[in-house]
């Protein structure tokens, strides 16, 4: 399993106001999914980091944003 580190996006999102709630709203999902990604209870779906990326922090790095482990 993935890992994904939230600390980044987590530290994003404060700098720019957007909610957990922003963000499950724009990628389709309830607040309860959305938590327990930013939790680690559940992964995150490649193409949803990208969807996050790109409409709320474009200027930022994937790698930057959603670093993980692999060998987790």
């Amino acid at each position: 399993m993935v890992v994904v580190n939230c600390n980044n996006p987590e530290a994003e999102m404060k700098r720019n106001k957007i909610s957990r709630m922003d963000i499950a709203n724009y990628i389709g999902c309830s607040y309860r999914t959305i938590n327990s990604r930013f939790c680690g209870e559940s992964q995150w779906w490649f193409d949803e980091c990208v969807m996050i990326r790109d409409e709320f922090f474009p200027e930022l790095s994937l790698d930057y944003l959603f670093p993980y482990d692999k060998g987790a």
